[in-house]
């Protein structure tokens, strides 16, 4: 969890969850509660984002694209999907990658 639900409830994993319905995403919105999976990866913001090849050994972790508080322009790259397209045809990562930026992780004790 990055935030504290009561200190923002927008953030919270009902509210989120909603979020993820109404937006169709395609995929489970879960809740790392105990922070241990954010831990393990040493995640520092959200989102942080990590692709494994089939062997399970880390090819890319940093951002979506080049959006960040605003829209990225519309013929920003897709790094994400590039760079999981890469992996899944070659098992490699691309070398160059951009970290992610976002909001920092609240963790707790």
């Amino acid at each position: 969890m990055s935030n504290d639900p009561a200190e923002y409830p927008e953030d919270s994993f009902e509210n989120m969850q909603r979020v993820a319905r109404d937006l169709h995403f395609p995929f489970p919105y879960l809740l790392d509660a105990t922070q241990d999976v954010a831990r393990s990866y040493k995640a520092v913001c959200t989102p942080d984002f990590f692709g494994f090849n089939r062997h399970l050994q880390l090819q890319y972790r940093g951002r979506l694209d080049a959006s960040g508080r605003l829209p990225a322009p519309p013929d920003a790259r897709r790094e994400l999907v590039e760079a999981m397209r890469l992996v899944a045809e070659t098992g490699r990562g691309p070398h160059e990658q951009t970290a992610s930026m976002g909001c920092s992780i609240k963790w707790r004790n």
